[in-house]
């Protein structure tokens, strides 16, 4: 949603209520992450996707970059529930000022806020035929609160970064695993998925200094759809085809609210709460886990009562995303985030749901251990360069 045109590294920079993750990506020749970090941060300062405390988040940026020495240009992700993402279908309008001003005509209708109390964003997803052989093209459409850009915002001048892109964090998601190839549910695996969306300069609003979608690639009819997920603290969904987004969702339900649940039902730090819960995860007897009894089987029965939750809004996604017209239906998940770092949980999903999962980790984070990988990848897709 925001664009410079300079090829240089680019951090993508994730926001989590627990932690904050940063990966610098290079594309010269090939995609790398030359210098990376996380941090993890106390409670109060980021809920749901919304900044509480700007300061806060600032001071906590600003030790994290200085810390890796990381670049100071970055690319933001977004994942909240003030963030409205809609898909559009309308004539091939070739010219973009007229294109740009039907989409707003009819994003009024549809997004749930003031257009004039929002950034609006748009990308070109597809092309169609009507019923007498008109071109039609699918617009994804994304509309954020200004309130919900100002506190990330505040948060970023005042750890001296310059932002060069906006962008939700979903769309990282999939530029980081869209173009993989996965295992099935278990250890992590590593993909060769560089990335392949429209570049960021095509799909920027002219008031911030782009061109606007011109154009996007129309997707193979061999390509299927795949439901991406994931796993953090909210809980982030999107439907692709390709790299092209036709769908997304985000839970505020996530491993977060899991943790929080054991933290009052044992009186524990957050912190420690999310330590049991990689511990004791869903598939060792509990008999055979080291430590409290009773802890493990607090933590054990979370994540059964977690596990439950997170199907039912797996499941209301794929519904809300099939009663769209002429969906392409979806051929399994693919997981990522730190959720997928706790043993059994996927297979739980997977076994409950009845969608095949796959849990996707990008090649570029190959030289990293598990956790650090899973936790990294939304910052990797959203810092990949076109």
């Amino acid at each position: 949603m925001l664009s410079t045109g300079k090829k240089k590294a680019v951090v993508g920079l994730d926001v989590e209520a627990g932690s904050i993750a940063a990966a610098e990506v290079s594309a010269n020749g090939h995609v790398a992450v030359t210098r990376f970090g996380t941090l993890a941060m106390g409670p109060g300062v980021f809920r749901e996707g919304e900044v509480s405390d700007p300061e806060s988040l600032g001071q906590a940026l600003k030790e994290l970059f200085a810390r890796n020495k990381l670049s100071k240009s970055v690319r933001l992700g977004l994942a909240s529930q003030r963030v409205a993402v809609r898909t559009l279908r309308l004539p091939a309008i070739e010219d973009h000022k007229e294109l740009k001003t039907a989409i707003r005509f009819q994003a009024q209708d549809l997004i749930p806020m003031p257009l004039d109390q929002a950034v609006l964003d748009w990308q070109v997803v597809g092309h169609v035929a009507g019923e007498n052989g008109e071109r039609l093209i699918d617009v994804v459409v994304v509309a954020a609160r200004r309130e919900t850009l100002r506190g990330l915002m505040a948060a970023l001048r005042n750890a001296g970064l310059q932002p060069v892109g906006i962008d939700l964090s979903a769309f990282g998601m999939i530029r980081a695993l869209a173009n993989g190839q996965y295992s099935g549910v278990g250890p992590g695996a590593y993909v060769d998925a560089p990335g392949g969306s429209v570049p960021y300069e095509e799909r920027i609003p002219e008031h911030l200094g782009g061109q606007g979608s011109a154009a996007a690639a129309v997707m193979a009819d061999s390509v299927p759809a795949r439901l991406y997920c994931n796993l953090g603290d909210v809980t982030n969904l999107a439907v692709a085809r390709g790299s092209a987004c036709l769908f997304t969702r985000v839970c505020p339900f996530g491993i977060e609210g899991i943790a929080q649940r054991l933290a009052e039902r044992r009186q524990l730090k957050l912190e420690h709460a999310r330590q049991w819960l990689v511990h004791v995860g869903l598939e060792a007897p509990v008999e055979g886990i080291e430590g409290d009894p009773e802890l493990i089987s607090a933590a054990r029965d979370s994540l059964d009562e977690g596990a439950s939750r997170l199907v039912d809004e797996l499941r209301l996604t794929l519904e809300y995303y099939a009663a769209q017209e002429d969906a392409t239906p979806v051929e399994g998940v693919v997981a990522c985030g730190a959720g997928t770092t706790i043993a059994g949980l996927t297979e739980r999903l997977q076994r409950d749901l009845g969608q095949r999962f796959e849990i996707g980790r990008p090649e570029a984070l190959a030289h990293m251990d598990d956790a650090t990988a899973a936790r990294l990848t939304v910052s990797f897709g959203l810092g990949l360069e076109e």
